[in-house]
């Protein structure tokens, strides 16, 4: 089809895809080719059922979709009309699916998920516990249409929001809507983005601009990633919107490198769109032009900060710098024009605020904390994957309710939120609501949505220095607080896991964390601290015992403990002694006892055997002798 000219045009082909996309009366399968299902073989499984039905002569239609959020049981399909929900699907799947399901109408029993070996499984999607709980605003699109086409986003309501200003909103009055919606910053600080959008919009100069952060780099994040291989055109169109409402004519999504199947899509997102008419010069007739490119990150860390984003995009270092001016104003943004920078989450939510209204989008989540939020709930949790929740549900109800809970049902320990500049979450908060404000009153914060879950097994000192090690290896060295100060914080940590840690170090890593925060340039420094001080404030004892008893109770840090074998226990397999290389397993009158002037605690026998006879224990202290004078 050739481009649009006028809005009737875009809302005449509407009228016609929505008949003809998706037929009620046939046979559809929504296959997930987000990047973990494609990693499991779901292409493959695509081909194989394509291949059976030919066979069969049937006339099947595959929607070639983005993540639908399940990503441990991938691949994963929906098939329609039925509404079965399948998982765990194998290319030798395919035969039963085409025979059992797309002819006869039956469901493939093996291929629904259930709780149990013993328990009844659940047919349809919305059955299922990890989607029960879930409202889709940012992912309404994703599992439903194929990304690499346009006419699918518009079949399913695609740029009506767009229609809807052009054709009766003024700029001021979208600009209104999104400002009255309260719709805060899905990027981690949670700035209203109807302000950011206004103060852009005020800024002197005929030229702006509105970026588009999707340089993702929290370890197990990928919401951004998701919302741009699944459902591209949403983040295009709420871009559209605020570049109509700021008066924007240039916009750039930043994407890191390490994203190639989204890279992909939003190019062929980005052709479909001018093809059509719905972006470049003179869109749908109405006079209004944007321009949309991309610009691929490196994959530093620090990016992620709004003005080493643009010194990025500029194609210079990603230094950030100090502000003002911002990047709103002349002189802060790319080439000094001001830009509007909101992250790929927030744009996605826009479209349905400027459809439905403001008053909708509020009468979800929180006062203070509106709409939905999307999590990457990864870690020891049973069902990993992409979740989204009103703003307000608990941190149990997303880790017990939707995630299954503990894997091996272990005992829950911590959730880190907010990724490497959030804080560690004991269990006495899990009943805590997930909003903005409730989770910066206990030391951490939203961030762009990680989620990584911590059982009993874990050590929470091991882990703050790991997302130490993180921030302090992604600073860009810039400033000497951050450079120089989470150095000498991670030398401390280094040497507490080690078991050379000092009684004064809790002081000196307290001091040292509150002047980083405070000193530092920009938001990596000042966060960095988080996961130190959120585990020196909940989790003290933990750094207590690996100072004074020289012992790590999750038994992962390496150096620490007294090692013994109880006689009791020990059958005499002598696989400890074989796995000793310093000799320090020893045997004496049938029985094996550990060295400890040789023993240089490596583990290797607590490893080895396989009945835990092998026992680590604390360190005795040593008594302090005072003589009175």
């Amino acid at each position: 089809m050739g481009r649009l000219k006028s809005i009737e045009e875009l809302r005449n082909l509407r009228l016609l895809l929505q008949e003809e996309t998706f037929p009620r009366d046939k046979e559809i399968i929504r296959a997930c080719t987000g990047t973990a299902c494609m990693a499991s073989g779901s292409l493959k499984v695509i081909e194989a059922i394509e291949q059976k039905a030919k066979e069969r002569g049937l006339d099947v239609q595959i929607v070639r979709t983005g993540c639908q959020g399940l990503c441990q049981k991938g691949p994963v399909m929906k098939v329609e009309p039925f509404g079965y929900f399948y998982r765990k699907v194998r290319s030798d799947d395919a035969e039963a699916i085409v025979s059992g399901t797309l002819t006869g109408g039956y469901p493939v029993r093996h291929l629904m998920e259930r709780e149990s070996l013993y328990s009844e499984p659940y047919e349809l999607m919305d059955e299922l516990p990890f989607y029960k709980k879930q409202v889709r605003v940012a992912l309404r699109n994703n599992g439903r249409i194929d990304p690499r086409n346009i006419y699918h986003y518009i079949a399913v309501g695609g740029y009506k929001a767009l229609e809807k200003a052009l054709s009766s909103m003024s700029p001021d009055e979208v600009l209104d809507e999104v400002d009255r919606a309260n719709l805060r910053g899905r990027g981690g600080a949670g700035f209203p983005a109807g302000r950011k959008w206004r103060h852009t919009k005020h800024a002197p100069g005929d030229i702006k601009m509105v970026i588009a952060n999707g340089d993702e780099g929290d370890p197990g994040a990928f919401m951004d990633r998701s919302i741009m291989e699944g459902d591209p055109h949403s983040l295009i169109e709420g871009m559209l919107l605020c570049a109509y409402a700021i008066g924007a004519r240039y916009g750039f999504i930043y994407v890191r490198h390490e994203y190639p199947l989204a890279v992909k899509n939003l190019r062929i997102a980005i052709q479909q769109a001018e093809d059509l008419g719905l972006l470049g010069e003179n869109i749908l007739g109405t006079g209004f032009d944007f321009f949309l490119d991309i610009r691929e990150g490196a994959g530093a860390f620090v990016c992620g900060e709004a003005t080493a984003l643009v010194a990025s995009i500029m194609g210079e270092r990603g230094f950030p710098r100090a502000r003002p001016p911002r990047v709103s104003e002349p002189g802060g943004g790319p080439w000094g024009y001001p830009a509007n920078l909101n992250n790929v989450e927030t744009f996605a939510c826009v479209p349905v605020i400027i459809e439905k209204g403001a008053d909708w989008f509020r009468c979800i989540g929180t006062p203070n904390s509106p709409g939905t939020k999307v999590f990457a709930l990864t870690g020891k949790v049973k069902n990993t994957g992409l979740v989204e929740v009103p703003m307000g549900t608990t941190l149990r109800e997303i880790i017990f309710d939707i995630g299954g809970g503990i894997i091996g049902d272990k005992k829950f320990k911590a959730v880190q939120t907010g990724g490497p500049s959030g804080g560690c979450i004991p269990e006495e908060h899990l009943d805590t609501p997930v909003d903005f404000d409730s989770l910066w009153e206990l030391g951490s914060m939203m961030g762009s949505g990680g989620m990584v879950v911590m059982d009993e097994d874990t050590c929470m000192v091991d882990v703050a220095r790991y997302f130490l090690s993180f921030t302090q290896a992604e600073s860009c060295g810039k400033c000497p607080p951050c450079r120089i100060g989470t150095y000498q914080m991670l030398q401390i940590m280094d040497r507490i896991v080690c078991g050379e840690g000092e009684p004064e170090d809790l002081e000196r890593l307290e001091k040292l964390a509150h002047r980083v925060k405070a000193a530092s340039l920009c938001g990596l420094g000042q966060s960095a601290p988080n996961p130190v001080l959120s585990t020196l404030r909940y989790f003290r004892e933990e750094y207590e015992e690996h100072i004074y008893d020289k012992y790590c109770r999750a038994k992962v840090c390496k150096g620490l403990g007294l090692f013994r074998i109880e006689h009791t226990e020990c059958f005499l397999c002598g696989l400890c002694k074989q796995a000793c290389a310093y000799g320090a397993v020893k045997e004496l009158r049938d029985k094996f006892y550990i060295d400890q002037s040789v023993c240089v605690k490596c583990k290797a026998c607590y490893l080895a055997c396989p009945i835990g006879a092998v026992k680590i224990e604390k360190v005795p202290r040593k008594k302090e002798v005072t003589e009175k004078v």
